[in-house]
């Protein structure tokens, strides 16, 4: 059974689906969400969902790393009850005190932050990063690397999870993008700088910025080598662009100051969201005064507007999360080991399976490519098995295990997951795993 059809499902959950499909296009608000069952969640506690038909999953989706601390971890709920019930829930005027407390905690945590601004979306807050980039630069285009994700603008909106024939070539997301818009951005391959500095040569002084995920999590988890990233860092200040770290997945998550404190790289603008507010609605843009004082809000020229910035809602979820993250630094410790304790089981299951697979990530974020390694760019991921990759998922889900039936999406260790959690997941993962390889899904 597919995801569109749930002919004979007579479940709560498919019911509920099919009465959504009568409001709402295809009955959910983002096309990755319609991916089977489960198909309504109603729960969510520590590491766990509950779908509307009581049935309960350890959850490794984590609404794609949105969840850090668990699921209505109470500090965070507690700070949110208290934004609700006193003082103002939206001004739309000034500025609230959260807002600069927020602001506060993101320019002491953030290597190269000075000053932020408040946004609802990653994709939100990516789209003033390109704007500003370009107004800096006076330049028109924006180098992205093929498999990188930065939201649904028309900017970045293409070459993420590409077919063979359309990787590194015109392959955008949707309909309705402009040409220029298409045309506007460029693709390299990660940890590639040679075709860095190709798209550089042609297209001499054009390039406003180069933007990237730190870590590609979009397509899993490419690792990035020490001397790719320094080398991004010389290349833009030699060629006179930005260098913008998307760190909406790996801010907060992978060291309190984001991937850039643990490569020692300092970029120009960073953007961060999901993790920030432990799944409240925020994110953020940040870098040094010089730059982010071109928004209109400081007499500059790059418009800054919405009237949910820095809403004191949010800006409470967040406030709380980073404050917690501040006084409980083993949370890096302990999802670090966890996470490399699932990677490491996986990849002796595989060995001992005999199955070609490389078990990846970083931190608190693995992901189980179906191919020989080694695995530096999305080149090597054109190799993957999208088959297994796609059936371990859904099996290990049809498990118990809520993880993304989806190639190349990654997995996500909270604060809530616990030791056994990771022993029952690699105790089911065997099964698993032998099942796809007696099926004969490997190839």
């Amino acid at each position: 059974m597919t995801s569109a059809d749930l002919t004979g499902d007579s479940s709560t959950g498919a019911k509920l689906l099919n009465t959504a499909r009568d409001v709402i296009p295809g009955g959910v608000n983002s096309a990755t969400r319609l991916v089977g069952a489960p198909y309504v969640l109603t729960d969510a506690s520590g590491a766990y969902v509950t779908d509307a038909d009581g049935r309960r999953y350890l959850d490794y989706h984590a609404a794609f790393g949105a969840i850090l601390l668990g699921h209505h971890a109470p500090e965070v709920d507690d700070a949110v009850r208290r934004a609700v019930g006193d003082g103002i829930d939206l001004a739309g005027w000034g500025v609230t005190e959260p807002e600069i407390e927020l602001a506060r905690l993101v320019v002491e945590t953030i290597p190269s932050a000075e000053q932020m601004i408040s946004a609802m979306s990653g994709s939100e807050a990516v789209a003033q990063a390109v704007r500003l980039a370009r107004a800096i630069t006076d330049r028109p285009l924006i180098l992205k690397f093929q498999g990188g994700f930065h939201g649904w603008q028309d900017a970045v909106a293409r070459n993420v999870i590409s077919a063979p024939d359309r990787a590194y070539g015109r392959d955008p997301l949707s309909r309705g993008i402009l040409e220029d818009a298409i045309e506007s951005t460029v693709i390299a391959e990660f940890n590639d700088l040679d075709s860095v500095r190709e798209l550089y040569e042609r297209h001499p002084e054009r390039i406003a910025a180069v933007i990237l995920e730190p870590i590609p999590h979009n397509v899993g988890a490419l690792v990035p080598e020490a001397a790719f990233l320094a080398g991004l860092r010389a290349i833009t200040s030699e060629q006179g662009s930005l260098l913008i770290f998307d760190e909406v997945i790996t801010g907060f998550r992978h060291a309190l100051g984001g991937y850039q404190q643990v490569s020692g790289v300092r970029p120009d603008l960073t953007t961060f969201g999901k993790a920030m507010g432990n799944g409240y609605p925020i994110a953020g843009l940040a870098g040094p005064r010089t730059l982010m004082e071109r928004f209109s809000s400081a007499g500059g020229d790059v418009l800054l507007a919405g009237t949910f910035n820095g809403n004191p809602v949010s800006s409470s979820a967040a406030i709380a999360t980073i404050t917690y993250l501040r006084e409980h630094p083993d949370f890096y410790e302990r999802t670090h080991a966890l996470g490399d304790r699932i990677r490491t089981g996986l990849g002796a299951i595989t060995e001992e399976l005999g199955i070609p697979a490389v078990a990846a990530g970083f931190g608190g974020v693995f992901a189980l490519y179906f191919t020989e390694g080694p695995i530096r760019g999305y080149r090597d991921l054109l190799r993957d098995n999208d088959e297994a990759y796609v059936a371990f998922h859904r099996r290990m889900t049809d498990r118990g295990f809520l993880m993304l039936p989806l190639a190349l999406k990654r997995n996500h260790i909270s604060a809530a997951h616990t030791e056994d959690d990771i022993d029952r997941t690699l105790e089911a993962a065997r099964d698993v795993l032998r099942g796809i390889r007696d099926d004969g899904l490997l190839g």
